[in-house]
């Protein structure tokens, strides 16, 4: 996936389990259960992981499960909703160029997604 230039700048990751996964499909924000925060080096992990997911065969659902809200030193750079049923990740905000915003498929079974959904799940299972 191609992700926006700003993720170089990135220096935080909020993962947000998605309760109300109806409300993402246009939503200006990213909303649910705060997982946790991811710092460096995780944060060039899991953009990487990002960066690797191949293009996939996109269903109709898009019901996402699991968001990230992606920091830099000036705040808010982007967000993406994952919804591993349907192969759709939405990509938006405010340093995400116009043509880049929307949704975007991706191969859910391929290995960085499994590895990304299993560092999502892995966070949430952690003891507060």
């Amino acid at each position: 996936m191609l992700l926006p230039i700003t993720h170089e700048t990135a220096d935080l990751i909020e993962v947000v389990r998605i309760t109300d996964p109806i409300r993402h499909f246009g939503a200006d924000d990213l909303t649910g259960d705060e997982v946790t925060p991811w710092e460096a080096p995780q944060v060039d992990q899991v953009l990487a992981l990002v960066g690797d997911l191949p293009d996939g065969e996109m269903r109709r659902c898009f019901s996402p499960g699991w968001g990230i809200r992606v920091h830099g030193a000036t705040g808010l750079l982007f967000q993406l909703a994952f919804c591993f049923h349907c192969h759709g990740i939405r990509l938006w905000g405010p340093a995400v160029p116009d043509g880049q915003q929307g949704l975007h498929s991706f191969d859910a079974d391929s290995a960085p997604a499994q590895e990304l959904l299993r560092r999502f799940r892995a966070a949430a299972e952690r003891p507060a």
